[in-house]
């Protein structure tokens, strides 16, 4: 797969071996932290979820109760409630955007990627070594 065959000693094999284990090394460590993001951002997905439905569901009834209410300092409050509650569901659907659903499935995606690349530094490190023990 790589072309190997132009590597004509020892010291260039060692060289890029050298070079891959660091690279393969940066790259474990940055596998370690992609899947700590996915583990929160999975667990803030869910929590932000609920949070906001239970939200959704309290404007929805103080908006029941506006109706029936007299103008009054009842009213005045609930009113207050409701600017509280809306001002939490913006709150909560603009954290959905960065640490919800959405923004899971691009960490699991950064998480694959760092998957694929610690792999084919294997597979170089893998032809490189072979190559470097045939010399």
């Amino acid at each position: 797969m790589y072309s190997v065959s132009n590597l004509t000693t020892i010291a260039d094999c060692n060289v890029l071996l050298t070079m891959a284990g660091k690279e393969k090394s940066d790259l474990a460590f940055k596998k370690l932290s992609e899947e700590r993001l996915v583990s929160n951002y999975s667990s803030n997905a869910v929590e932000i979820d609920a949070i906001l439905q239970g939200v959704i569901a309290e404007i929805a009834a103080v908006d029941t109760v506006l109706i029936v209410l007299p103008p009054g300092s009842t009213r005045d409050s609930e009113e207050k409630r409701k600017v509280r509650l809306e001002y939490r569901k913006f709150l909560l659907e603009n954290r959905k955007e960065s640490y919800g659903a959405v923004a899971l499935l691009e960490k699991e995606l950064d998480l694959e990627r760092v998957i694929k690349q610690l792999d084919e530094v294997d597979a170089f490190i893998v032809e490189v070594t072979t190559h470097r023990d045939t010399l």
